[in-house]
């Protein structure tokens, strides 16, 4: 392979290459070096397609997420968005991605990859180690709202680092639950129970939101004392109310969190700023200390994303398809 060749993955090459445990491994890496400065990470720019029912009237949206990994001296870009409209009708699935590594030294491209997989898995992944992160404990109970692709790799890298010991599931689609229940009873050892009722999802200790929801899913005064709260969507999947009453406030990335997601409204009112941010998944990940459950608190906890993590598994994935001389090698400037 020369310096200018690119090497070029497709999503079942990707699959076959990289494990949830590995995944995780290096979104742990990642954590740690977004709180040690050992990465750069801008914030996501989103290009608006439709998602907001602005010009153009596409439903959807893209956003291109840059990075450097210091850990493995790797750069790269994630290029993702998701998609209703004429891609559903087409039936291809919400998320689109690629991504693209930098050789950091030469500027030069060394791999073009199916994003969307790798995409999936991280997001999952996130939740998992920020999960062990605030916990210390090897057994948790959660409630899921969603029972889509990203919630499916979500409870698989739970599953990876701890024991669930029930699984509450909620879906605006019932028969899409069931069908989750079946497909992710390998992954829970207790017993997985799909319910119509978002107040019955909130006994759990951990609530996970991964749906496209425009309002909120289920009300504050369900939510009890000792709940940690992941909403992962890019939309108001929670109450404003249950995100001023909550004891702490924690963030993969403060100004994007600020700026996207659960938070993005209340920022833009003035009511939250970057002091209303108690601490980042990486704080935790290099202080090694639980949240102490004798206090009871609420806690919300937004791992937004970062293209770190994408760009990091990445990376893997390009190593280990050089190893195996696997993909397609291809010449830009040929």
């Amino acid at each position: 392979m020369t310096p200018a060749d690119t090497l070029l993955l497709n999503e079942s090459t990707i699959q076959s290459l990289i494990t949830v445990s590995e995944i995780n491994d290096i979104v742990n890496q990642t954590f740690q070096g977004l709180a040690d400065g050992s990465i750069v990470n801008p914030s996501k720019v989103s290009l608006d397609l439709g998602e907001t029912g602005n010009e153009p009237q596409y439903e959807g949206f893209m956003n291109a997420m840059p990075a450097y990994v210091g850990f493995q001296d790797i750069a790269g870009i994630k290029w993702v968005g998701g998609f209703q409209g004429e891609r559903k009708q087409a039936g291809l699935p919400y998320i689109t991605a690629l991504t693209i590594l930098l050789n950091p030294h030469l500027g030069t491209f060394i791999s073009v990859m199916e994003g969307s997989y790798i995409s999936n898995m991280r997001t999952g992944a996130q939740a998992a180690i920020a999960i062990e992160y605030l916990k210390r404990k090897p057994s948790v109970t959660i409630g899921i709202f969603g029972a889509g692709m990203q919630a499916r790799k979500t409870i698989q890298a739970i599953a990876d680092r701890m024991t669930i010991d029930h699984l509450y599931v909620w879906n605006h689609r019932r028969p899409t639950a069931e069908q989750f229940k079946e497909d992710m009873a390998e992954f829970v050892q207790g017993e997985i129970e799909v319910t119509t009722d978002p107040a019955q999802a909130c006994q759990a200790e951990v609530l996970i939101t991964l749906t496209p929801a425009q309002e909120p899913l289920f009300k504050t005064e369900s939510v009890k004392p000792g709940t940690i709260i992941f909403p992962m969507g890019s939309f108001q999947e929670i109450e404003d109310e249950l995100i001023l009453k909550a004891d702490k406030i924690i963030v993969d990335h403060v100004h994007q969190a600020l700026t996207r997601g659960a938070l993005k409204k209340l920022h833009g009112q003035g009511k939250l700023n970057e002091a209303s941010i108690d601490s980042t998944i990486g704080d935790h990940a290099q202080s090694q200390e639980a949240i102490d459950p004798d206090q009871q608190q609420i806690i919300i906890c937004i791992p937004i994303g970062t293209g770190a993590m994408d760009v990091a598994v990445a990376y893997q994935v390009y190593q280990k398809a050089l190893e195996q001389n696997l993909g397609s090698h291809f010449d830009f400037h040929g």
